[in-house]
């Protein structure tokens, strides 16, 4: 079970410049290293019936947020009766309930937001729809879409993100909502100097890292960043 909530532990640490972290659990398939995640968390969300998987852990969720139609009503109340904040909504809304959870993870002051359980579901609009959570994401957080050692960010504006991933590591960008302009990478094995990378193109796919730090900075537009591991990968 959890320890002291995490509201709690916010309140009791100096906390001026730490970051707050939220892990949002969504109902797709979550690999077995994704748990690593719940560790430091500050605050856990399940959203819909990624409470089944945290419940398999036996870890209670800070809150339980969506339409709850694909929760058993016995799993429901067992949280409810253990302390879990239930925010239900009714299944005929305009958010997602992986959206709403995002909103109340930054309500309750998340900094960094992580999805687990975002890919691998049974539904393939789900999974493009919290892709595309990225693209629309607030300045007052930071949204990763996680998946074992993967992640899924987003760049937006004039900016510079200083990617994670060791030599060897894969990198896609691709632009979304528009054209990303001014896109210019370092430490990577295919540079790009000041380019456009336009929306719908392949071009920024398969990018490798060859040292670090590897950047990449954009002028004008969003990004989408893929890192992932090369082991096991294809390129096409």
């Amino acid at each position: 079970m959890r320890r002291l909530s995490f509201l709690g532990r916010w309140q009791s640490e100096d906390s001026t410049n730490r970051q707050k972290r939220a892990v949002l659990v969504a109902s797709g398939t979550p690999e077995p290293a994704d748990a690593a995640w719940l560790r430091d968390a500050d605050l856990i969300v399940a959203v819909d019936a990624g409470a089944d998987w945290l419940a398999a852990r036996g870890v209670r969720p800070d809150a339980l947020v969506g339409d709850l139609d694909s929760v058993a009503p016995a799993l429901v109340r067992s949280m409810e009766a253990d302390g879990v904040a239930i925010e239900r909504h009714p299944p005929a809304k305009d958010q997602s309930d992986m959206e709403l959870a995002i909103t109340y993870a930054s309500r309750h002051g998340a900094d960094e937001i992580v999805v687990i359980g975002a890919f691998g579901g049974p539904r393939i609009d789900h999974e493009v729809a919290n892709v595309l959570l990225l693209v629309g994401g607030a300045e007052t957080y930071r949204l990763v879409l996680a998946r074992g050692e993967a992640r899924v960010t987003a760049a937006r504006g004039a900016t510079e993100r200083t990617l994670e991933g060791s030599p060897g590591s894969l990198v896609s960008l691709f632009a979304a909502g528009g054209d990303a302009q001014g896109v210019t990478t370092s430490g990577l094995e295919y540079p790009l100097r000041d380019e456009t990378l336009t929306t719908g193109s392949s071009r920024g796919l398969s990018n490798v890292v060859v040292e670090r730090p590897a950047t990449v900075s954009l002028r004008h537009g969003t990004l989408l960043i893929v890192e992932q591991p090369a082991e096991g990968a294809a390129e096409a």
